[in-house]
């Protein structure tokens, strides 16, 4: 049912809502199961059992149709977010649609730090000071207290929620620069936490490792994971992985073997499974799964992603472009999003194109939707109607 035909049909037969009431639950569920995010917004105002159920936490969690891809836009329009449906790879024939941002004049520039259940956690990226929890889908949002301030901060930040302990959690890792005498730059670092539902931050203590800021980050296990900076005198890297329920950081193994001992490579969940995409030469890329999570032995290289140069970045980007974003600062050459339910993965190039790889034939595929940015970072985000205040329960 389209949203043009939904309307006028509700005129002609007041009795539309208390029919629609009366249907049982297990269809209700059936039919808002199937519908993507974007089309819920719309169908949760049909009638009163349609919407109790499309705000039901339980009904919400993570339905693959729910999934949606969000784009933290900078350019030709600084910061702002849009979205596509993830059914809408199937065809490619939906425009990207915008995500209004009411805390804009409060916070004009900033960072997606993260999705989890629902919500978006956006960092601000001139003063690190302002975090904020956001439902762009019912476009509440809450504005978390701020914590001490640091001198030359380097900041990174998580949000995560724990299976067992039922918590959502904000995680924020500040290195404050400082200098000796002799020049050498040293690094002090503090490790914050928020429970939503908590009026305060609490200090968990200090992490060996630097986490660079505006890696991504990926939760699995009810743990969030980076990837550190290499150590002087140390080529590797080490996947630090931080257990929202004990508050503490645990290096994840990695095997003695293979292209992981290489220092170029992001983190990224694929069915379920922590993953991580590794940057070869020629640019081509290897992506290595932890079938069985913890398990050192259980690294299995699973994909081989040969190189491709997709059409949109074969031509030459205009001069102004580079100037006025921000992203492409901290572009990577290939990014593995995510799997989708065909088997095919999505990656993004450069911040600047979407591409379908087949694992099973080897075959690129362009993905261009009506009124994609120019430049953009992706987020895999499952969507929800789910209130903040849920959050506190």
């Amino acid at each position: 049912m389209s949203a043009g035909s939904a309307f006028p049909l509700h005129n002609k037969k007041p009795n539309l809502p208390h029919q629609m009431d009366n249907l049982s639950h297990d269809v209700l569920h059936h039919i808002l199961s199937r519908l993507p995010i974007s089309s819920l917004i719309r169908f949760q105002y049909v009638c009163r059992s349609w919407r109790l159920l499309a705000q039901n936490p339980q009904f919400l969690d993570q339905h693959e149709n729910f999934r949606c891809l969000i784009f933290h836009c900078d350019y030709p329009i600084r910061n702002h977010l849009c979205f596509v449906d993830f059914p809408a790879f199937q065809q490619q024939k939906q425009p990207v649609k915008r995500i209004s941002t009411p805390f804009s004049a409060t916070m004009p520039e900033y960072d997606v730090v993260g999705s989890c259940n629902g919500f978006l956690c956006l960092s601000d990226s001139l003063y690190n000071e302002k975090l904020f929890i956001y439902n762009p889908f019912t476009r509440e949002y809450l504005e978390l207290p701020k914590t001490k301030e640091f001198p030359n901060p380097d900041v990174v930040c998580g949000i995560g929620f724990h299976p067992q302990t039922k918590q959502f959690k904000v995680i924020k890792i500040v290195y404050s620069r400082g200098f000796r005498r002799i020049q050498r730059r040293v690094h002090h670092s503090e490790v914050q936490i928020f429970t939503l539902g908590s009026s305060n931050w609490r200090s968990v203590g200090r992490i060996s490792h630097h986490l660079a800021h505006g890696q991504s980050q990926a939760i699995v296990n009810g743990r969030l994971h980076w990837v550190s900076l290499p150590r002087r005198h140390h080529h590797g890297r080490t996947i630090v992985s931080f257990d929202l329920g004990t508050e503490e950081f645990i290096d994840i193994p990695k095997p003695d073997y293979g292209s992981l001992s290489r220092c170029n490579y992001h983190l990224v969940i694929l069915n379920g499974c922590l993953s991580a995409a590794v940057y070869c030469t020629h640019g081509k890329m290897e992506i290595w799964v932890m079938e069985q999570y913890g398990v050192k032995e259980s690294w299995v290289k699973r994909f081989n992603i040969g190189t491709y140069m997709p059409k949109s970045i074969k031509q030459e980007a205009s001069e102004i472009s580079f100037k006025v974003s921000k992203i492409v600062l901290r572009s990577k050459i290939v990014k593995v999003v995510c799997i989708l339910k065909s088997g095919e993965i999505l990656l993004e190039y450069r911040n600047r194109a979407l591409v379908l790889f087949n694992p099973t034939t080897g075959k690129f595929k362009d993905v261009i939707f009506e009124g994609m940015p120019n430049w953009f970072h992706t987020v895999v985000h499952f969507g929800s109607l789910n209130r903040i205040d849920s959050l506190f329960e």
